[in-house]
């Protein structure tokens, strides 16, 4: 991502690395001397906007460090999202980056203006929301998050 893009959408430094992988326990054995212990959760059924659709799907997820930066770790399990869409075009590795924001709707507008597409979209509550992004010919995913409960 140009500085200049960064600069337009007005986004801090990216605080995640998304990873989608196939198998969670491989990847725990591969990426724990890498990234240290990491956290899993299982998170169970999760509805989300989905493609202009409500879907629902189910993940497990981990959550290691490589300093201040958060790695995760993501088993799609049933259900469409993203990480399906991922793992069905043969892929696996890193998904997407993340980067906490002020408000979820203002920056999606502006990267609409910039040729993204918000693809997988959630408001939880007030101030806490999130977005994956994509533009064409371009493989890696925008994460925005609106947290403003911590």
């Amino acid at each position: 991502m140009s500085a200049e893009l960064r600069h337009q959408l007005q986004l801090p430094p990216c605080d995640q690395v998304g990873f989608v992988v196939a198998d969670m326990d491989a990847s725990l054995a591969r990426y724990e001397p890498l990234f240290g212990p990491f956290t899993t959760m299982d998170p169970g059924p999760m509805s989300y906007n989905y493609r202009g659709r409500e879907e629902t799907c189910d993940m497990k997820l981990a959550f290691g460090r490589s300093g201040e930066l958060e790695i995760e770790l993501i088993q799609w399990v049933r259900g469409g999202c993203p990480h399906k869409e991922f793992l069905d075009a043969g892929r696996e590795g890193m998904h997407h980056l993340r980067f906490r924001i002020d408000s979820l709707e203002a920056t999606v507008a502006a990267a609409q203006e910039l040729g993204y597409t918000s693809i997988w979209d959630k408001r939880y509550g007030e101030g806490l929301a999130v977005a994956y992004l994509e533009r064409a010919s371009d493989p890696l995913l925008i994460e925005l998050f609106e947290n403003h409960h911590g």
